[in-house]
């Protein structure tokens, strides 16, 4: 990759849903689509068995444009599943989808710790920001999405945190 590290943190809680993290992951996992905001990104799986995610598969987030991001499934668990990008993609890190309980609020979760791809990549997202706009508007919609999937309402708005690691900074 090429330019700074960047922690970034996407969470909302979610009141009045009817399901367990477990069974709002084992949704989202299945078919990754089914909660993307396909204006901005479509997951389309290149390998593994469809309907359900597994270590080894492999999908192509497809965005408009050159954009289109290989990425490889390094965990799965049953309320998180994780996603290591491959070459081409325009990061170089990983994301994590966390589901848990916290009371009787429903939490989901989006984390990543990731540089630009190249450095191109690295001056349309440090730089000029376009993808750094781009990939915020992603992942709030798909937030909005798992709300709408879990059948609850959010509480407190979407929480989100992007952090600059710099060189020596342990995280």
């Amino acid at each position: 990759g090429a330019g700074p590290l960047f922690h970034r943190r996407y969470r909302v809680r979610i009141r009045d849903s009817p399901y367990t993290a477990e069974e709002v992951m084992a949704f989202v996992s299945g078919a990754p689509d089914r909660v993307a905001p396909t204006e901005f990104a479509s997951f389309q799986k290149v390998s593994g068995e469809d309907g359900r995610m597994a270590v080894g598969d492999e999908f192509v987030v497809r965005m408009p444009g050159p954009w289109d991001g290989p990425v490889r499934v390094v965990d799965v668990q049953p309320t998180s599943f994780r996603l290591a990008t491959l070459d081409g993609h325009l990061e170089a890190g990983q994301i994590e989808f966390t589901a848990s309980r916290d009371g009787d609020r429903l939490v989901f979760g989006i984390e990543s710790w990731a540089r630009s791809g190249d450095r191109l990549s690295d001056l349309l997202y440090d730089r000029v920001r376009m993808a750094k706009e781009i990939q915020l508007h992603m992942w709030t919609s798909l937030l909005e999405r798992v709300v709408r999937a879990a059948g609850g309402r959010i509480t407190g708005g979407i929480e989100i945190e992007t952090r600059r690691v710099d060189d020596g900074d342990p995280g």
